[in-house]
């Protein structure tokens, strides 16, 4: 059984002072605190200040990068490495989301790299694929995920322990318009991605990775999509900013 996952994602948000509020203003409780793994991606310099205050008054919430670095270190001005997340405590590290592949020309190679930096320093990785409404409409979705998910994802089978990876669908017609995929669609999507997991890799990695739905998940919607049986949790945008909105989301009713 793959335990529920919510991640938010705060993207270019956040100082102190609203971290700390929402530190205080988060809760899920402890029956399904146990149930559930609540996680929180910010930007790098909230993570020091997360780590140790949040770490105290809301254990609940682990921590999270919004990007890394594959290299271990080196000439690379204004990047992050692995091990320097780690020495912030994060846990988790989002890669391939579509505003970096868009803004700044990722491929899927390079997530992949990131990919792989990130499972040899034990930090687990949140890694996104998606279409676009163009994509979408030609009616390539499955093509264009399919090829995301064998580069990005599937290249390093035969190298690395896949199995405790999270993939997270995220349909980039849907991120910060206000659209969303039907519950029918984000499953259709979802399932496709594990039953390739599954072909190229192993059914004990699929059954094990989990697969979130990334694209404009809220209070009003959550309970229909986590209904669905691949879909095992959400990769929040702007609701994750608010403390009593992602606290309902993570709470949301089986």
């Amino acid at each position: 059984m793959r335990k529920p996952f919510m991640a938010g994602n705060w993207k270019m948000n956040g100082t102190k002072s609203t971290a700390k509020e929402f530190i205080d203003n988060f809760s899920l409780s402890a029956e399904l605190a146990e149930k559930r793994q609540v996680v929180i991606c910010m930007p790098f310099t909230l993570l020091p200040f997360w780590s140790e205050y949040g770490g105290e008054k809301n254990p609940v919430i682990e921590i999270g990068a919004e990007n890394v670095y594959p290299e271990p270190k080196g000439a690379y001005t204004g990047e992050i490495s692995v091990d320097m997340l780690k020495d912030t405590g994060a846990a988790y590290c989002i890669i391939g989301h579509s505003e970096r592949r868009e803004y700044f020309s990722e491929s899927d190679e390079f997530v992949n790299r990131k990919m792989n930096a990130l499972l040899d320093g034990g930090i687990v990785p949140i890694v996104c694929v998606g279409e676009t409404l163009e994509e979408r409409e030609k009616g390539i979705t499955q093509q264009v995920v399919g090829k995301q998910i064998a580069q990005s994802v599937i290249a390093s089978a035969g190298e690395k322990d896949l199995s405790g990876i999270v993939v997270a669908y995220e349909p980039i017609w849907a991120i910060g318009t206000g659209k969303t995929a039907t519950s029918e669609q984000a499953e259709e999507v979802c399932a496709f991605i594990r039953s390739e997991l599954d072909r190229c890799i192993s059914t004990a990695a699929a059954d094990s990775i989990r697969i979130l739905y990334g694209g404009s998940m809220k209070p009003a919607n959550v309970d229909e999509l986590m209904s669905k049986p691949n879909i095992d949790g959400g990769l929040v945008g702007g609701a994750s900013l608010n403390a009593a909105d992602f606290s309902r989301i993570a709470a949301f009713e089986e």
